[in-house]
């Protein structure tokens, strides 16, 4: 095995820590639905049957760690995934 087939120690570093964020069980939900489609806070705490600050919580969480971005359209907040690993990731997950 040569240097070329190894991950740099960086890039393991921030994919390590980019999974252990997406790791948590209702995370790995939200990004699944956001995916799909942008959402807002209300969709997602709706169908995914939890209160509207634990979803906004998580989501604080991976806005944090630049997984998702948000966009303002009239009085609501909607979500999309930006990083593209986490985007590939996912993608891979749900198709």
């Amino acid at each position: 095995m040569n240097e070329y087939t190894c991950c740099s120690g960086i890039l393991i570093d921030s994919y390590a820590e980019k999974l252990k964020v997406c790791g948590h069980p209702l995370r790995l939900q939200i990004l699944c639905l956001i995916e799909k489609e942008d959402a807002c806070v209300t969709e997602l705490w709706t169908c995914l049957n939890q209160s509207q600050p634990v979803i906004s919580q998580h989501l604080a969480v991976l806005k944090d760690k630049g997984i998702v971005a948000s966009q303002v359209q009239g009085n609501k907040r909607y979500y999309s995934i930006s990083d593209p690993f986490v985007k590939d990731l996912i993608g891979r997950m749900v198709s």
